[in-house]
């Protein structure tokens, strides 16, 4: 499992402060009704790659194949990946998802090529503001399938 993605040079700026304290009053209620404004929500559980402290992040999803679930490391455009995905990339073997009042250990996966393609078809036709993310910035978003470890 890779995830290389590197920083782009341009894109719009990170989510800030107000959007945390946003995220902390959702992600009860994401990870109980598996909901985010008008669409399918998780709340994404890492460990941080420096401090080792677990991290909660609500996300929006996507159905992949196999009953798996599509997040997409857009962070609103910005030229840096999120830093969940770094947390992925350092610690894969401890992530983990609630979703549905359930939390689901999981293995993370970065799409790549055609795979990658076709799951970045289905994401920007159901939500279009995800290709405009990609067009602020110079790196390629990151698309992650999770799916259920056993």
């Amino acid at each position: 499992m890779s995830f290389d993605t590197k920083n782009g040079t341009r894109g719009a700026r990170q989510p800030g402060k107000a959007m945390k304290f946003i995220n902390k009053l959702l992600i009860n209620r994401i990870a109980r009704s598996g909901k985010v404004i008008g669409g399918n929500g998780l709340v994404l559980y890492t460990v941080g790659r420096k401090s080792g402290v677990e991290r909660e992040t609500p996300l929006g999803w996507f159905a992949g194949a196999n009953a798996s679930w599509l997040i997409v490391a857009a962070a609103a455009g910005a030229a840096n990946n999120p830093a969940w995905y770094y947390n992925i990339a350092g610690n894969p073997d401890k992530v983990q998802i609630a979703v549905m009042g359930r939390k689901i250990a999981v293995t993370a996966e970065q799409l790549y090529g055609s795979e990658r393609d076709k799951a970045w078809q289905q994401i920007t036709t159901a939500v279009p503001q995800f290709a405009g993310y990609q067009k602020k910035t110079d790196r390629e978003i990151p698309i992650i399938r999770l799916v259920a470890r056993d």
